[in-house]
C-alpha cells in the first residue's frame, strides 16, 4: 500500500509541473486512440486476418459466385482461324471478351448464347478517340472529321485492324497537320523540306524534336522573285514584304493561303 501511495503521489506531483497545453493537447488525443480502438473492434469483422489482410468469408463468396468470363485460350477450339489472325495483329493484346462481352455461357452452349459483335460507331472510339494523354503513336481519330457517319467495321477487320491505307511519312502522328496540309499548296512538299527530322525522332520522338525553320531567307528559297522555284508559286520581293516579321507570323505554313 504505501508502494502505491508513493506513486499516486508522484503522478500527481508530477501532472501539476505538466504544462497546461500539453494537458489540453493530450486529451484529443487520448479521445482519439480510444475511439479507433472501440472503431476497431466494432467494425472490423471478426474472421478479418486470419489468412491475409482480408476477411477470410471473403473467400467463400468469391467461389459462390456465378463464373462469366472463360480464358481467351477457349475461344481457339473453335475460331482457330480467328484467333491466329488476331494474335498477329495490333489487337493481339487485347481480350476476345473485351469487345465480345463475358463468354462462360456462350462456351457452354454456343448456340443457345450468342456473342454480341460491336459494330456501331461509338464502340472503337472508346480506345482510338484522341486524347492528348494517351501514348505518341497510338492509333487515334477525330470521330467528328474521320468518315463521319461510318461504322469502323466497314473499314476495318477487328481482328486486324489495319488501315485501309498506311500513313504516310509523318501523318500517322500527326493526322491533323497532315489533313490540314492535303488542303493548301504546300501539299506536294515533304515534311522534312521543311523540318529537319533526326532518325531518332521515329523512335524516341519527344527526346528528338525535329527543327523548324528560323529565317526569313528559308521561305525565300521558294517565294523570292529571284528563286529558282517552279513555274506558278507566289514570289514577293523578300528585302520589301514584311521585312520585320518572320513570314510564318503572317502565314501558317501547312496552310500558307490562310493569314
Amino acid at each position: 500500500m504505501k508502494d502505491i501511495s508513493f506513486l499516486a503521489k508522484w503522478a500527481k506531483k508530477f501532472w501539476k509541473k505538466v504544462p497546461d497545453q500539453v494537458v489540453r493537447l493530450s486529451i484529443p488525443i487520448l479521445i482519439l486512440i480510444i475511439g479507433f480502438i472501440v472503431m476497431r473492434n466494432l467494425l472490423v469483422p471478426s474472421d478479418f486476418g486470419k489468412y491475409g489482410h482480408f476477411r477470410a468469408a471473403a473467400i467463400d463468396e468469391l467461389v459462390s459466385q456465378e463464373i462469366q468470363y472463360s480464358e481467351h485460350e477457349m475461344c481457339f477450339e473453335c475460331h482457330d482461324d480467328v484467333v491466329k489472325a488476331k494474335n498477329m495483329s495490333y489487337h493481339r493484346g487485347v481480350e476476345c471478351e473485351v469487345c465480345h462481352g463475358p463468354a462462360a455461357a456462350h462456351i457452354e452452349d454456343p448456340e443457345g448464347n450468342q456473342l454480341p459483335a460491336p459494330r456501331e460507331r461509338g464502340y472503337c472510339p472508346l480506345c482510338h478517340e484522341y486524347l492528348p494523354s494517351r501514348p505518341t503513336g497510338f492509333p487515334q481519330i477525330v470521330s467528328e472529321s474521320h468518315n463521319p457517319f461510318r461504322a469502323c467495321v466497314s473499314c476495318h477487320d477487328a481482328h486486324d485492324p489495319k488501315p485501309p491505307t498506311v500513313p504516310k511519312e509523318c501523318e500517322a502522328c500527326h493526322a491533323e497537320i497532315a489533313r490540314t496540309k492535303a488542303l493548301s499548296h504546300h501539299v506536294y512538299i515533304s515534311c522534312i523540306r521543311c523540318h529537319k527530322t533526326p532518325k531518332e525522332h521515329n523512335i524516341r520522338p519527344r527526346a528528338h524534336r525535329p527543327e523548324k525553320p528560323s529565317t526569313r531567307e528559308f521561305c525565300g528559297e521558294c517565294h523570292d522573285e529571284k528563286a529558282p522555284s517552279a513555274k506558278g508559286v507566289p514570289r514577293v520581293n523578300m528585302e520589301t514584304h514584311g521585312e520585320r516579321y518572320v513570314c510564318w507570323q503572317c502565314h501558317y505554313p501547312h496552310l500558307p493561303e490562310a493569314h
